[in-house]
């Protein structure tokens, strides 16, 4: 198949009032709502790289714009639409439906469309999708803004992907394939959030990012971590492992004064979220299982290794 009957045939569907003009130009027209700032983002997914060699299609086309929603999320941001760019070894039709069929089932998932992008062939199979949203002026919520006795906050449970990995088949595997971004949860944590940042290199490595960049440290208790019956069942040290130093959960780790987490928890997210630990000023990390400091050598995922 040509670029232009793919393009057509899998991933040309009407797009929205939200979108002024959408694929099948050089590039797409939107309008900016009032008083709002754009947040972009991108990932590039290789395969063998980021996802199994037999992951089904489908699963990859989700997965693609999960990831990309999720840092969309992290800023507290609303996502509205994607660019994809496609490299294929070849035109496999049945692989073009399935990862079609799941890219667009995310973006159906949480309204948003694929506006755009490009389709071309090449010896390995990769995609970058790039997302757009709309945030408020000066509302986005940045990696910088931790302060001294805030909580640190985690969304669901953490080291599922990790652990899937590891043991392909077992059901965890969906939370490796098909990731859920917490959208909801980035809109609601707008003006009470201090910061955030998404898990895709594991929470260890993430979390100190943000504490990098405010310039803080935190005490984490290792029995606080939100962990499936599957990781609670393993030796402390895997679990830890894991949780820790897994990636690709694109769960929400955030910092929140203690006021403005029991007004989050009023607001009845739609997920569970746990308390696992508090910035200090010290610019360190700090492992604890019940109060007592248990030395931990954990790396996140490195993209060069």
């Amino acid at each position: 198949m040509a670029e232009f009957s793919i393009i057509e045939r899998y991933f040309n569907r009407r797009q929205n009032a939200s979108v002024d003009l959408g694929i099948g130009d050089d590039s797409a027209l939107l309008a900016a709502p009032p008083n709002h700032q754009l947040v972009i983002c991108t990932d590039t997914l290789v395969a063998g790289r980021h996802f199994p060699l037999d992951t089904a299609a489908h699963a990859v086309g989700w997965k693609s714009v999960a990831v990309n929603l999720s840092d969309i999320a992290a800023m507290g941001a609303k996502p509205h639409s994607i660019l994809l760019a496609l490299s294929l070894p070849d035109a496999d039709q049945a692989w073009l439906q399935g990862f079609s069929d799941g890219l667009y089932a995310c973006c159906d998932r949480y309204g948003v469309n694929l506006i755009g992008g490009d389709t071309t062939q090449s010896p390995h199979l990769s995609l970058s999708v790039t997302a757009l949203g709309w945030i408020e002026h000066g509302r986005a919520i940045a990696r910088s803004g931790a302060q001294v006795d805030d909580l640190i906050v985690v969304s669901g449970t953490v080291g599922d992907a990790a652990f899937a990995l590891q043991h392909l088949g077992h059901p965890l595997q969906q939370r490796l394939d098909y990731p859920t971004p917490r959208c909801e949860l980035g809109l609601l944590l707008q003006g009470l959030a201090s910061s955030m940042i998404d898990i895709s290199d594991g929470l260890a490595q993430d979390l100190g990012h943000i504490l990098k960049a405010s310039a803080k440290g935190a005490c984490l208790e290792l029995t606080q971590l939100p962990l499936d019956p599957a990781l609670q069942r393993l030796p402390e040290q895997q679990q830890w492992r894991y949780a820790l130093a897994g990636g690709d959960d694109y769960e929400l780790c955030f910092t929140i004064s203690p006021e403005h987490y029991q007004q989050l928890l009023q607001r009845q997210p739609n997920v569970q979220t746990t308390v696992i630990g508090q910035i200090i000023q010290t610019p360190t990390i700090i492992f604890n299982k019940n109060g007592q400091a248990q030395p931990l050598d954990l790396k996140g995922y490195q993209h060069f290794a």
